[in-house]
């Protein structure tokens, strides 16, 4: 409250900020149900209850906004706290609020993330009717029979002191307790507690280095000013251990040792004590503060530039910053960006400000007083923690030794399980939990295989495959050789002899992709091998279908088009499907350790199986197309009739490809590399055997019927 009217003070006093209106404020005491109506119904009356997430909600609590950041940035930091120390057994408890109820149900939902289990969860009340101490003492007696070590507390001050009693009397040490920001720096704590607190870690509001002048203004408090407000009489005759003329404290709050207290001499300083009143190096809340009434300043020096018929409200009004309504202020709020004591200040989409906090650790100083020191901080713009330290364990189950995997407890929390061994033939393989900003990689739970297997050109089946891609190139490299030498004939001349060679070529490649199914998988060589098979497949094809219209035309005395630009036609959709294939879920090498209990299959994955089967559709289209007009071009009047030759080696690819396809989803592991390989063999021999080798036969050994004449003779 003192920061609020102290900024206020200084607002009022510059000249480059609201030079035409002076600031005021009118303090209403949540004690007495003054405070605003809106947060009463979801929150407590506390103050620092203004974090809840609850409160981000814009629908339910649209002219709320504030400069304490929200409860969901703190959960987010706590969960990576305890993974970063492999806590994945911890309790969480809280003071029954919506502060406490949001943030444990924040919490349970963003520690699953992070493979953090709760121990329990335990809500406790505040009061000292029957009821509420039975439950108290319910919370200490779970934190007491449960094995977690680590408990996470979402209160404030006052009712952590309940706790803490309650454990002093019990003599409950050993917790690693995790405080909220609500109680982070709660020094008064210590006083009674220091050896159940030794060691808390907690989130605390990032803290500002000095707020100017503010010391000087809160010792600047007399007697004589502080008569009109009651809560400020009280403190002073707390701190001064003495009573003011008129105080009404003792008979509000039934505290009769005040009434054997000497009136105070009016000539107390606040200088000459030491108070947290008056303790201006831990300014964290009251930096918030002094940040909302710059905030609204801010926004008022927006409101008042606003320039007639230049407005943001309905018809371009503007807003009389003399009298406003609270929503046209707000709108100049959510908008405000200004910078205070050197920081920027700006808020997100929910009205809340970017979190900022720094990771406090109670530590006990050379003379027992409690030192807070700032270990880590959170950024969460940038989540990052970068501190080391050695830390009490707090798990449910044990990692798993080499050579045993984990099993689940059903009915229990995935933090809990049994080690049990793995099978004969395989072993554990365990990793440590190496951090980069608090990304972790969590330990195996599976027993990992010895073999490694895939499809190599070293093994039996793979040097067969190899010798027959080998041989199938080099088949069409000797035809291409024949045809070249003998290109002048009748025979190489007839049906395009252009399309010929380009065949000839794409098939040299489609025997030769077969070699990229072959040894052990890599990312680069998976996203080559489908794509280069589709690709080279859908030229041969093309190249068919040219060749068979090219036959089609010439008995019906018309001109065919370019041969090369159906080709290139008809590879062209397939190089498209190919390319999104590549650019959306491209194939990739994976470690398939489902198929086989004794082994890992490493393979390329399809990546999208729409892909792989859109570019298989397109090369059976493609081959649908050619047996259609080579069965129709089958009976032209033509010694030798290419579309016969054709149709037969389609009715081969097709035979081929359909037994492909029922096998392909059956087989498993590195046996479907080699069906794969074997069908893309199957289909370019027929091919190649089925066009050329009558053309061959004719060359080689039956040279007099090369010969225009024998060709054209019916």
């Amino acid at each position: 409250m003192q920061t609020m009217t102290f900024a206020i003070k200084e607002i009022n006093e510059r000249t480059d900020l609201l030079p035409r209106l002076k600031l005021g404020f009118h303090i209403r005491d949540s004690s007495t149900g003054l405070e605003c109506e809106a947060v009463n119904r979801t929150v407590s009356s506390v103050s620092y209850f203004a974090s809840c997430s609850c409160l981000s909600n814009q629908r339910e609590f649209p002219t709320f906004m504030r400069t304490m950041p929200s409860d969901a940035f703190q959960i987010k930091a706590l969960a990576q706290l305890v993974r970063y120390f492999g806590w994945t057994w911890v309790g969480v408890i809280g003071v029954e609020s919506d502060y406490a109820r949001f943030a444990i149900q924040l919490f349970l939902q963003e520690s699953v993330r992070y493979g953090v289990c709760a121990a329990y969860t335990h809500f406790y009340p505040v009061g000292l009717s029957h009821q509420a101490i039975e439950k108290l003492l319910n919370v200490v007696q779970v934190c007491y029979m449960t094995s977690s070590k680590v408990i996470i507390n979402f209160s404030g001050e006052a009712e952590m002191q309940d706790i803490l009693r309650e454990m002093q009397r019990r003599n409950l040490t050993g917790f690693q307790w995790i405080a909220s920001e609500a109680w982070a720096t709660s020094k008064s704590l210590w006083e009674n507690s220091a050896n159940l607190l030794k060691g808390t870690l907690g989130f605390a509001i990032q803290r500002a280095a000095v707020i100017p002048g503010l010391q000087q203004h809160l010792a600047a408090l007399t007697p004589s000013a502080i008569h009109r407000i009651a809560f400020l009489a009280e403190f002073w005759e707390e701190t001064f251990n003495c009573r003011l003329n008129g105080s009404a404290n003792a008979h509000n709050h039934g505290l009769g040792s005040q009434q054997s207290r000497m009136p105070c001499k009016g000539t107390e300083v606040l200088h000459d004590v030491y108070s947290p009143y008056s303790d201006v190096t831990q300014l964290r809340v009251s930096y918030n503060v002094y940040k909302a009434v710059y905030l609204v300043a801010y926004a008022l020096q927006d409101m008042s530039n606003c320039k007639a018929g230049e407005g943001p409200f309905v018809k371009n009004t503007c807003a009389d910053p003399k009298n406003f309504k609270p929503w046209q202020l707000l709108h100049y709020m959510k908008l405000a960006n200004f910078s205070t004591l050197g920081e920027e200040v700006n808020f997100d989409k929910n009205g809340d400000p970017i979190a900022y906090y720094d990771l406090m650790n109670w530590q006990t100083g050379p003379d027992g007083s409690l030192h807070l020191v700032k270990v880590g901080f959170y950024d969460a713009s940038f989540p990052c923690l970068n501190f080391a330290s050695q830390a009490l364990r707090s798990v449910c189950s044990s990692s798993c030794p080499p050579g045993s995997r984990i099993a689940r407890r059903k009915g229990e929390p995935i933090c809990c399980y049994d080690c049990v061994p793995c099978a004969e033939g395989e072993f554990s393989n365990t990793t440590g939990m190496s951090c980069l900003l608090l990304h972790f990689f969590t330990t195996l739970d599976l027993c990992i295989p010895k073999r490694v297997e895939y499809l190599s050109y070293r093994e039996f089946m793979g040097v067969l495959l190899c010798a027959a891609s080998v041989l199938g190139a080099g088949v069409s490299l000797v035809i291409i050789a024949i045809f070249y030498t003998y290109k002048d004939t009748a025979l190489v001349r007839a049906n395009n002899m252009e399309l010929s060679f380009l065949l000839l070529v794409f098939l040299t490649i489609c025997f030769l992709v077969g070699l990229l199914f072959l040894d052990k998988p890599s990312e680069w060589l998976c996203r080559i091998r489908y794509p280069a098979f589709g690709i080279s497949f859908a030229l041969c094809l093309s190249c068919l279908l040219a060749k068979t219209v090219v036959v089609l035309m010439a008995f019906r005395s018309r001109l065919p088009g370019s041969p090369r630009a159906s080709v290139l036609l008809g590879t062209t959709v397939q190089v498209i499907v190919c390319f999104i294939w590549l650019l959306t879920s491209p194939p990739h090498a994976n470690h398939n350790k489902d198929n086989h209990s004794s082994t890992i299959i490493v393979e390329c994955a399809t990546g999208s199986e729409v892909g792989f089967w859109l570019v298989l559709g397109y090369i059976g289209v493609l081959a649908c197309m050619c047996l259609v007009l080579a069965f129709m071009a089958r009976k032209l009047p033509d010694n030798f009739n290419e579309a016969k030759f054709i149709t037969f080696s389609i009715l081969i690819f097709f035979a081929v490809w359909v037994t492909f396809i029922p096998v392909y989803m059956s087989t498993g592991g590195k046996y479907i590399v080699a069906v794969h390989v074997f069908a893309i063999l199957a289909s370019a021999f027929g091919l190649l055997l089925c066009i050329f080798a009558p053309k061959c036969y004719i060359i080689l050994l039956k040279p007099e019927k090369n010969s225009k004449k024998f060709l054209m003779q019916r």
